[in-house]
């Protein structure tokens, strides 16, 4: 059983059709300002709701449906007292710009994480690590697990189709303003095949904006891992999941973090020094110089990951549930 909900839900919904999906309460974050403290701060009030709503539903679905098993992907409501939870994240350690905030969120963090049975980090926990000190604090737990990293993206041979593929995502109104940025830049540079894949999993749409530029609204799970491997460059947001998907890949990419989301500007700032990626801000792209910039990265080797490492410890969890009749 599937539970989400927003872009999230429509996206699990068009990749698995057979499975069932419900809908779960949204937490409806915008990112307004470029200040993160002031961004959720001023919408604590209807996250903490959201947590508690979800919590609500993720005890009374699991009632219904006799689970017996829980994974939830940062969802900090998505648990339950009676059965075994896992929580799927590489936030450990939250990274605040104010020190004392940092500190109440870290120590709020604690207290949802306790709340699971286990906690399995999305990374390795020997280098080469993609998530640094993002997950460092909780190595030496016992309830903490690091299992690898994640990816739906495969790597094949594939014809070279595009120069560029920008991946688009993450909360509004920053989603459009970025994709309205690439565009009018991308049309600038003629010379260049680009495609531009939307996110928006609401309606399957497909249009040219220039000669240059293909637009589609989304993309499945194949559909996307053919169109990355047929780009010779990535551009997308600095988000960890992009990230994981471009070292199995072995893309080289340009990051640009959404602005006031702390956690990808350290990601982007932390692989960018690494010499891995090119880091651009949204307020200041410079899509040509970007790409040129490209040439000068190391990227990441696929060979370096080993995406099969969490196998072992999934097939681990499932024998250890008792299945309800």
């Amino acid at each position: 059983m599937l539970a989400s909900d927003g872009v999230a839900l429509h996206l699990l919904r068009a990749e698995f059709p057979h499975l069932t999906a419900v809908e779960l309460p949204s937490y409806r974050i915008r990112y307004e300002k470029p200040n993160m403290v002031l961004n959720i701060g001023m919408q604590l009030p209807r996250i903490l709701y959201a947590i508690r709503a979800e919590h609500e539903t993720t005890e009374r679905l699991s009632l219904k449906h006799n689970i017996c098993g829980i994974i939830s992907d940062n969802r900090y409501g998505c648990f339950s007292k009676h059965i075994p939870s896992v929580v799927l994240t590489h936030q450990l350690n939250l990274k605040v710009p104010n020190r004392g905030i940092e500190w109440s969120a870290n120590r709020l963090l604690r207290i949802a994480l306790s709340k699971f049975n286990e906690v399995w980090v999305p990374d390795a926990l020997e280098e080469p690590r993609l998530s640094g000190v993002l997950s460092q604090r909780h190595q030496a737990d016992k309830h903490t697990r690091f299992i690898g990293i994640l990816s739906r993206m495969e790597r094949y041979e594939q014809d070279q189709e595009y120069d560029v593929a920008v991946v688009l995502s993450g909360p509004e109104p920053q989603r459009t303003i970025l994709e309205q940025r690439l565009i009018e830049q991308a049309i600038g540079m003629p010379s260049l095949r680009f495609i531009f894949i939307q996110g928006k999993t609401q309606a399957k749409q497909h249009h040219y904006a220039a000669d240059n530029v293909e637009v589609v609204s989304y993309l499945t799970s194949r559909e996307l891992n053919d169109v990355l491997l047929a780009s010779n460059a990535v551009v997308c947001r600095s988000g960890y999941s992009s990230i994981m998907d471009l070292a199995v890949l072995g893309k080289k990419a340009i990051l640009i973090p959404t602005p006031g989301q702390t956690e990808q500007e350290y990601l982007a700032k932390f692989l960018s020094e690494k010499n891995i990626f090119v880091t651009q801000n949204q307020t200041d792209i410079d899509l040509e110089s970007g790409l040129d910039s490209l040439d000068y990265t190391l990227g990441l080797q696929p060979q370096m990951f080993d995406k099969q490492a969490f196998e072992p410890i999934l097939k681990n969890w499932l024998g250890s549930l008792k299945f309800k009749v």
